[in-house]
């Protein structure tokens, strides 16, 4: 049996139920069906006899407590996991489970084998031998991202309820809605949480951890042209969409995320709509260094600035919304919640794998509120689309870390 019995029934059951945040919504969460997930999440906390389980009002995340066991003064950590999945198809998830997988075998998700999980194109199959993978059927995500968190969450705080005689401080449990969108963590309510440094539980396969996230921008360019007959257009007609083309142009043709690695920051247009009459385009710009990122900001300002003192008139507006930035600057300033993640890992027998993210979490917001939180590992691999999966096993695993988390803190 199973040292965590409900970590993986709760899992499958919280894959199946569409929790799709809506980026086109301005509402808090952003969909109907999070609400309503959320308040579940809730009302199990309260079953499981939880302190203090309450809906926030300021960000719609769902709070609980765990009293502290041990005798002396402990910090009061929490453990973090947004509810909400990509955008990809979340409608009728049935997963799909693969015992004692060999690590070489071609996994097929659905029946006709259109598409099939094959350890030539994702290598990472080749580190499960002997797992047991959970897996897409091929026509939706999993929803490992964040569902896995949220699962390990309950099953870490289910261990220490029953098993008092661990000593570990004040818990608290945090679940939010639409992180995905990037919009989840803007109205976190850090006094609310209560806590002296949190971890979202949130991040990829077995020993990642990251402190280090890019600094991050939307960016929309829009243009406004003149539109003519081509016949009449010489010297009258400006074209939106050759423009928009001429701007994309002007950008750094290395700088994008399809030729960049590591460290290496870039511009991705991620939409493009236009007529000649009028054209609007979509950015992110990111970059690990705040420098270069104000100097990226710059850059794609400067391009419009100088297009229109070629036109003689302002037919380019950017507007340029800073999203997140990098959490290793407060990190650094008190690495302990790394250290005492990383010893934990090390604890139970996970190698860590600290890197900087090429991405960000909602720890990237909430740090700048004033809680560390750094990211820890939830297991799930391809996250985002039709070939997601996670391992049982790597589930497991995160779990214990939890746990010696908690269990670390009491001891300092």
């Amino acid at each position: 049996m199973s040292k965590y019995p409900e970590l993986i029934p709760n899992f499958l059951k919280f894959a199946k139920i569409n929790t799709r945040s809506d980026p086109n919504s301005t509402t808090v969460p952003s969909s109907p069906r999070e609400t309503e997930f959320l308040n579940m999440l809730k009302q199990t906390l309260i079953a499981m006899g939880l302190e203090n389980v309450h809906t926030n009002d300021q960000s719609a995340y769902v709070f609980a407590t765990l009293p502290a066991t041990a005798e002396q003064a402990v910090p009061t950590v929490g453990f973090i996991s947004h509810i909400d999945t990509a955008d990809f198809n979340s409608e009728n998830i049935q997963p799909k489970i693969v015992e004692n997988y060999d690590g070489q075998s071609v996994i097929k998700l659905d029946e006709k084998g259109e598409y099939t999980l094959d350890p030539k194109v994702f290598a990472s199959l080749k580190k499960y031998k002997g797992d047991t993978l959970i897996t897409t059927d091929g026509s939706t995500l999993l929803g490992s991202d964040d569902k896995s968190g949220v699962a390990e969450i309950l099953s870490a705080v289910k261990y220490l309820m029953d098993h008092p005689e661990i000593k570990h401080g004040t818990i608290k449990i945090g679940f939010g809605p639409d992180e995905e969108i990037g919009t989840g963590a803007d109205r976190f309510d850090v006094k609310d949480f209560g806590a002296d440094v949190a971890y979202t539980v949130d991040g990829g396969p077995l020993g990642d951890m990251n402190y280090e996230t890019f600094n991050a921008a939307d960016a929309k360019v829009s243009i406004k042209g003149t539109d003519v007959h081509p016949a009449e257009a010489k010297g009258v007609m400006v074209n939106a969409i050759q423009v928009g083309m001429d701007f994309h142009g002007a950008l750094p043709d290395f700088d994008r995320p399809e030729k960049t690695e590591d460290r290496e920051g870039f511009f991705h247009i991620y939409d493009f709509k236009g007529s000649v009459d009028h054209t609007e385009m979509a950015y992110i710009i990111r970059d690990h260094d705040r420098d270069r990122f104000e100097a990226r900001k710059r850059l794609f300002q400067g391009i419009a600035d100088q297009m229109n003192t070629d036109f003689g008139e302002d037919r380019i507006k950017v507007t340029i919304k800073d999203q997140y930035y990098n959490m290793g600057e407060i990190i650094e300033k008190d690495p302990t919640p790394v250290k005492i993640a990383e010893q934990a890992m090390k604890n139970v027998d996970v190698k860590p794998h600290i890197f900087p993210v090429r991405g960000g979490t909602d720890g990237s917001k909430i740090s700048y509120m004033g809680l560390p939180t750094p990211n820890i590992f939830a297991g799930g691999e391809n996250m985002h689309g039709r070939f997601e999966y996670v391992s049982e096993q790597t589930m497991v695993k995160a779990v214990d870390v939890i746990l010696e988390i908690a269990k670390l803190y009491a001891e300092k």
